[in-house]
């Protein structure tokens, strides 16, 4: 994977958005490899904090579409406040591409605790209108195990921490490419 690339992509798209507000337009000149539909979340932190992470969980638009919607979705994730231009300096992108998320199929709810892997499987967990998806790396920066795993995807998806353990609850599992370096700003 042009992992080249791709951060010299996503970081066009992220520069392009916080200066104009403008989405850039998809190259007409990019590697095969990006034609494959791939889920994909990118992560902005400015300096070491966290400023966004947007992404599509699923394979359902060619990766390098998604490159460029996740970035510009990252820059306007509603829970900070809008980056600036002179943010630009400070930032740095980090991209997961996903693997397509499958059903982790379990005969009692305690499987999970042996299936799981942290900092292997990121999370997607389905209840009802209920949905919430954590990537792999979560776990390792909070320092969680397993069960505490389990209980901040439920949590992140509106659910009472203990959600998991229902049979009517769903649990998929994804891996991730992660491509990280620091933000650069064009000129």
């Amino acid at each position: 994977m042009d992992e080249k690339f791709i951060l010299s992509l996503a970081k066009r798209a992220v520069g392009e958005f916080i200066r104009n507000k403008k989405q850039i337009l998809i190259p007409d000149n990019y590697p095969d490899e990006l034609n494959g539909k791939r889920g994909i979340f990118v992560t902005i932190y400015k300096k070491n904090d966290l400023r966004g992470c947007i992404g599509i969980p699923y394979p359902i638009k060619p990766l390098v579409e998604g490159i460029v919607e996740a970035s510009v979705s990252a820059c306007q994730d509603s829970r900070f406040s809008p980056l600036r231009e002179n943010d630009i300096k400070d930032l740095r992108l980090e991209i997961s591409i996903l693997t397509e998320p499958r059903l982790i199929e379990v005969k009692d709810q305690k499987e999970y605790l042996k299936k799981i892997k942290i900092g292997r499987d990121g999370l997607i967990i389905k209840r009802g209108l209920h949905s919430g998806l954590l990537l792999p790396q979560v776990p390792v920066e909070q320092r969680w195990d397993v069960e505490t795993y389990l209980e901040g995807l439920c949590y992140k998806a509106g659910l009472s921490p203990d959600s998991w353990k229902d049979e009517k609850t769903k649990i998929y599992s994804f891996q991730t490419k992660i491509i990280r370096e620091l933000f650069t700003p064009l000129k």
